[in-house]
């Protein structure tokens, strides 16, 4: 039953990550009604406790790997790092120096996103809270692990968001298939990804920035638009952009470097 717990916090996380802080917080591709932004954000932060990104922190960085995508001013291409640690601790000094306001970015990738003080900096940057959390993590174990060593599992989940960033930035610019020539790294790890609920379709999503939809051929399942649709349709939210991934990309689609900013 330990497993059950992991996974479903995994995918908890992973899922809130993709939808709140990256198309939504760093994109937009969807707008909602301010209370529903309010309970959104809410629940990005309850379900991913100790490891909770702020939305300013994230957007930011997100749309200067857009911009810079695996050239020297990208904060997270793996070219530049020995190994995935390496960029993991380059990535959380950048993402700190902007979600604590150490520094401010260029104008082009400011604004835009959600911010809630409580959340994102009382509480958010809480080492009590982190604490507090990881504590309430730690009482499932107590009942559901059989083995000592599944104990092992405890502080993955207490550090889940920079782990979920760390495979979606080192995976999908190194390992999988291409659909398109972007000008950059960026691949598609899984046809099926329900490691990352869809942000493992980089190659897809840097040619098409704005679609809400990562996934672009037949075979391929992004599972977190899928759960888009029913939010859709169910009027909780209401799908902003018309962009959509198509395979193969006609003839008029601007090219990866066109579309840099307007990522943004």
């Amino acid at each position: 039953m330990i497993y059950v717990f992991f996974f479903g916090h995994w995918l908890a996380s992973v899922f809130f990550q993709s939808l709140f802080q990256h198309r939504y917080a760093a994109h937009r591709m969807y707008t909602m009604k301010p209370r529903v932004e309010r309970g959104l954000h809410l629940l990005a932060y309850l379900v991913q406790g100790p490891s909770y990104l702020s939305p300013r922190g994230y957007a930011i960085l997100h749309r200067q790997h857009h911009a810079f995508s695996d050239t020297e001013r990208d904060p997270h291409s793996p070219r530049f790092f020995r190994d995935a640690l390496q960029m993991m601790l380059h990535t959380k000094g950048r993402y700190d120096a902007y979600a604590y306001r150490r520094e401010e970015p260029e104008a082009r990738f400011a604004g835009g996103y959600p911010e809630w003080k409580l959340i994102d900096e009382t509480l958010g940057q809480s080492w009590w809270m982190r604490v507090g959390w990881g504590a309430l993590y730690a009482v499932p174990y107590f009942f559901l692990a059989t083995h000592w060593w599944q104990w092992a599992l405890l502080p993955v989940q207490w550090v889940l968001g920079p782990i979920h960033g760390a495979i979606v930035n080192w995976c999908g610019h190194r390992y999988g298939y291409r659909s398109f020539d972007n000008g950059d790294g960026s691949r598609n790890t899984l046809p099926f990804d329900v490691v990352t609920m869809g942000e493992l379709f980089q190659n897809n999503h840097h040619k098409y920035p704005m679609s809400p939809n990562f996934a672009a051929r037949w075979f391929e399942i992004d599972p977190t638009w899928q759960i888009m649709k029913l939010l859709a349709w169910a009027g909780v939210i209401e799908i902003a952009t018309p962009q959509k991934a198509i395979y193969p990309a006609p003839a008029a689609t601007p090219s990866f470097q066109a579309t840099r900013i307007s990522a943004a």
